[in-house]
């Protein structure tokens, strides 16, 4: 599965997530007014989903790519329908 993936970026990626998270539990501890928290919320969700968008395009490029390569069309299809129900729970 790490071949399907663009590491570097999703771990740059992640540790952004994971700052804005720590800054919005910075910001429950400083009273900072709901309307911003939820949009630092909305911002890191927006985030974390992108991630998800870049999981599931690498895989769809790589892994169901070479099963439609290798001629194996029920794999292929068996990884489509994995991909579309785990992320639709998104």
């Amino acid at each position: 599965m790490k071949d399907c993936m663009d590491s570097e970026n999703l771990h740059r990626r992640i540790k952004k997530i994971i700052g804005q998270l720590n800054a919005i539990d910075r910001m429950i501890d400083e009273d900072i007014p709901c309307e911003q928290i939820l949009m630092q919320v909305n911002a890191s969700k927006s985030a974390l989903h992108k991630v998800g968008h870049i999981i599931v395009e690498g895989h769809l490029e790589h892994c169901v790519k070479q099963a439609i390569e290798e001629n194996d069309a029920d794999e292929a299809i068996g990884d489509i329908s994995s991909i579309l129900e785990y992320y639709s729970r998104l």
